[in-house]
């Protein structure tokens, strides 16, 4: 812990960790997936807009790495992104839910944790990143089906028809 400190300082990063999160791993990593890459603010507009509830808390958590990277490090805010968000498994409470004849069912509630590193762009990445944006937003509006090309013999029965 005290290596990636030491490692974030020199890299221009800062970060914010989250322990005991009330979910699973497993479903806390799909929002901490959704975000890795992005920059700080596209992150904290799509996660205030996600529909799964632990989304709430990751934002808190991203605010908390935004705001570490601007008082401690005195990094810029609009050049942050989201370098690294990883989760691992806390505990398990396990607790116990009465069934019928007698019998007990087990019931596990697991807890997970939480880590999100935002960095600073430099300067020529942002620009980089921007074209390959605008790329692709290219690529997808001028690929436009083709129509299919009317065959001979169906051109011919086409014009006998008609």
């Amino acid at each position: 812990m005290v290596m990636l400190k030491e490692k974030l300082r020199k890299e221009n990063g800062a970060m914010a960790r989250a322990k005991a999160m009330r979910t699973s791993a497993r479903k806390l990593n799909l929002v901490a997936a959704s975000i890795r890459g992005k920059s700080a603010a596209a992150a904290l507009t799509q996660l205030r807009f996600e529909k799964r509830r632990i989304a709430i808390e990751v934002r808190k958590v991203l605010q908390a790495a935004v705001a570490n990277a601007e008082n401690n490090h005195g990094l810029d805010v609009d050049r942050l992104y989201v370098a690294e968000a990883w989760v691992g498994r806390a505990f398990v409470m396990k607790r116990m839910h009465t069934r019928g004849r007698g019998r007990s069912a087990g019931i596990e509630k697991p807890f997970s944790n939480l880590t999100v590193v935002v960095r600073e762009r430099a300067e020529g990445e942002e620009k980089k990143s921007k074209s390959k944006q605008e790329k692709s937003v290219k690529g997808k509006s001028s690929t436009k089906p083709k129509a299919a090309k009317a065959t001979a013999p169906a051109e011919a029965s086409a014009k006998a028809g008609a």
